[in-house]
């Protein structure tokens, strides 16, 4: 069997309710990041990592996203008459990223059941998977190395990354394997990979295996298809990829195990408001264009508060 990986999937069929009002009318994904929708973000990091076949697992009122990817010839046309060539530029570029296709997950039953909806598309097998929620400042070199640590192991991988041990319970947490009291590596590579014995989905602090939590990055065996059709809904009435990967990792003769890819690079949780916040004003002190004028403002305000709070204000 070879472990070529061809094909990305992005679960975008989420209501975004910690986003209302804002999303009332806007899915959550077209939320701008600086110059973007945070969506363009992710399909960028699969690009930049060699898969152009995307599909999109999308729900009611995501429209936009579409529209998002597609031409818009009056605009391009409008835009062409008017001579502005960079506007332009970035329009087309939106539309010419990747083949991207799109299908409706129908019954919200979890993230689990987004991800197997991709089975018909997806075929038998690899695919990589990313939520669009996570915007990883390094993802299209994170998702190469993942997809290099697959295609070399044979196992399903996972990002993750260590967090406060308070914050766990806020995750999935991997359990590495143990040998001799160490964690079990996987091979060299770019970040730590460890292979997992197991996974647990928010668990409670005092009984988290590890602090490494999965950031919204995999690269998946099409085996996972099969566990998901015949995984019974978890917590919350949903279908958990957790639970997959639990019987993933529990079986690896049979589907290659799990290994875990710990990444030291930034994340943005843009589902989080104040993560959302902080993607905004770190990528945009990061953008090329903008960067040296946010960059001085920034430090101008900073400048002011300390001198408010120096006065007491």
């Amino acid at each position: 069997m070879t472990f070529e990986v061809n094909k990305a999937v992005i679960p975008a069929a989420g209501l975004g309710t910690r986003f209302l009002p804002a999303t009332k009318a806007m899915p959550k994904e077209m939320l701008p990041v600086v110059d973007r929708p945070a969506i363009q973000y992710v399909v960028e990091e699969a690009v930049e990592a060699g898969l152009t076949d995307i599909l999109m697992v999308t729900g009611r009122n995501k429209t936009p996203l579409e529209n998002h990817f597609d031409r818009v010839l009056e605009l391009e046309s409008a835009l062409e008459e008017r001579g502005d060539q960079h506007k332009l530029e970035a329009v087309r570029h939106a539309s010419n990223l990747a083949d991207v296709h799109y299908l409706r997950q129908g019954s919200p039953l979890g993230l689990g059941h987004a991800v197997y909806r991709a089975h018909q598309h997806v075929g038998d097998e690899s695919f990589a998977v990313l939520l669009g929620d996570d915007i990883i400042a390094e993802g299209g070199q994170l998702l190469r190395e993942m997809v290099r640590v697959h295609r070399e192991t044979g196992a399903s991988v996972v990002a993750v990354q260590e967090v406060p041990q308070e914050q766990v319970s806020s995750y999935g947490v991997v359990a590495p394997q143990l040998v001799d009291g160490e964690f079990k590596s996987a091979g060299d590579y770019e970040w730590p990979t460890y292979w997992v014995n197991s996974l647990v989905e928010k668990p409670a602090v005092e009984d988290a295996p590890s602090n490494f939590a999965v950031i919204g990055r995999y690269v998946l065996r099409p085996e996972a298809f099969e566990i998901l059709e015949n995984t019974p809904p978890g917590r919350g009435g949903e279908i958990q990829l957790t639970d997959a990967l639990v019987e993933m990792a529990a079986n690896r003769e049979e589907t290659g195990g799990v290994v875990a890819l710990v990444y030291g690079g930034r994340r943005f949780d843009t589902g989080n408001k104040f993560e959302y916040l902080k993607a905004n004003v770190e990528l945009a002190i990061a953008n090329a264009e903008h960067g040296p004028e946010v960059r001085e403002w920034i430090q101008q305000y900073a400048q002011q508060l300390a001198q408010q709070t120096k006065n007491g204000n």
